[in-house]
């Protein structure tokens, strides 16, 4: 039988005996382990698992009730004799073409401006990069009414200028116009990202390129648009995969209808009707695989075409 002796002597080792540590490759795996867990959980939750479910559903007719019913390639087939997603892609591709090198020019046109240092720069910073974080209901709030028609501020400006109203938001031939220009609104958020840019240029190639006598346009061509070409092709790739994926301000000025007559009918915005609306979700599934190999495509040819072209000034690094 242990005396009071014999355990206190034990307890003595057990507590004096060394403890495990981690080492330091352990301890530093750990914590990458850690930092990338939101980018691994946001990959599954709302990349590879929705994929896997729009592939499972595009071969099935689900109206969000009843069970899914096996349907086959019946919703691949309905895509090529679907009149409205021929318009859905002709209003997306035109509305993209015509926004993403507007607001690469403006946003770049105003990055220059206000890329200089003088007493209240912040201010004009603060007010051109306010518009891109206004919320998106206030967003379609305020241009609703300024596309109004009647009373609308634009409409007013162009009769004190001597024009005709024009019918924004209920023609067809101005519609997307008025989306390019609420695009255009927004253009702070691309301009920040120049402004970071233009100011990570060191001022020796300016002032050896003023030595040679080169002026403020050779300057640019030389100097400014090759050091500026990552930024502006990552600008140009963001731009060109958020203008496909419009939906919130389209939704919200037309209510979700896409009109007048379609011609605002965005394909994320068919894609919304077509499994909510409309409640078929094996077709709705169909075209968000349409709309994924698009922008797939069209990443694939931007980065081999436009990608050899992009200047970095340090490549081995």
């Amino acid at each position: 039988m242990a005396t009071q002796t014999d355990i206190k002597t034990s307890t003595t080792k057990f507590a004096s005996a060394p403890r495990r540590s981690l080492t330091l490759t352990q301890r530093r795996n750990i914590t990458g382990y850690i930092f990338i867990a939101p980018f691994i959980l946001g990959f599954l939750l709302w990349f590879l698992i929705p994929a896997i479910v729009a592939g499972y559903l595009t071969f099935q007719k689900w109206d969000l009730i009843s069970a899914p019913k096996f349907v086959g390639l019946d919703n691949i087939t309905h895509l090529f004799n679907d009149p409205l997603l021929l318009l859905s892609l002709k209003a997306t591709f035109v509305y993209t073409f015509l926004s993403v090198p507007l607001s690469l020019l403006l946003s770049f046109f105003l990055a220059t401006l206000i890329n200089r240092e003088f007493r209240g720069i912040a201010i004009f910073r603060t007010i051109y990069y306010l518009p891109s974080i206004v919320p998106a209901i206030a967003n379609a709030l305020l241009w609703a009414w300024m596309f109004n028609t009647e009373f609308g501020l634009i409409n007013v400006i162009v009769r004190a200028l001597g024009g005709n109203k024009v019918a924004w938001l209920q023609s067809t031939t101005w519609a997307i116009p008025a989306f390019v220009i609420l695009t255009l609104w927004g253009a702070g958020g691309s301009m920040i990202i120049f402004l970071a840019g233009l100011q990570g240029i060191p001022d020796i190639y300016y002032e050896a390129a003023e030595i040679d006598g080169a002026g403020r346009w050779t300057k640019l061509r030389h100097i400014t648009l090759p050091l500026m070409s990552p930024i502006i092709f990552f600008n140009f790739v963001l731009g060109l995969i958020n203008t496909f994926q419009i939906f919130t301000i389209a939704y919200l000025i037309t209510g979700g209808t896409g009109g007048p007559e379609n011609s605002t009918l965005f394909l994320v915005l068919y894609i919304y009707r077509t499994g909510f609306r409309s409640q078929n979700m094996g077709y709705a599934s169909a075209l968000s695989w349409v709309l994924f190999i698009i922008l797939m495509v069209l990443s694939f040819i931007i980065f081999k075409y436009m990608g050899s072209r992009v200047f970095y000034e340090n490549p081995g690094e």
